[in-house]
């Protein structure tokens, strides 16, 4: 049986120049179109059915990453996922339980 995982984005990419801008906006664009959700700034997450899904995304998320800039990948388990502690400010539905369930129905 697969077990869920999470996939978290972190990244600071250069914003100075209109090619800076360009690029970071592609590789926010990249993460949204292969199914992450914008957590904060720059913390993007999405979740995975198993090892090799991760395995699949994380390859992804290499070919298209900016040249300039720093971008950081933290995978969890659903299990350890589910600790996080918002300490200030409200969990978002990406954030829930009930955002892996819509994956079970599926």
């Amino acid at each position: 049986m697969n077990k869920f995982m999470r996939m978290l984005v972190f990244f600071d990419l250069p914003v100075v120049t209109a090619k800076d801008r360009k690029a970071a906006t592609k590789f926010r664009n990249f993460l949204l179109k292969d199914g992450y959700h914008m957590m904060q700034w720059s913390v993007y997450s999405r979740i995975c059915n198993g090892t090799d899904a991760v395995a699949t995304h994380q390859q992804r998320l290499k070919q298209n990453l900016p040249e300039k800039g720093s971008v950081r990948l933290l995978t969890l388990t659903e299990k350890q996922y589910e600790s996080i502690e918002v300490l200030l400010g409200t969990k978002t539905f990406d954030d829930s339980s009930e955002s892996v369930e819509l994956i079970n129905i599926f």
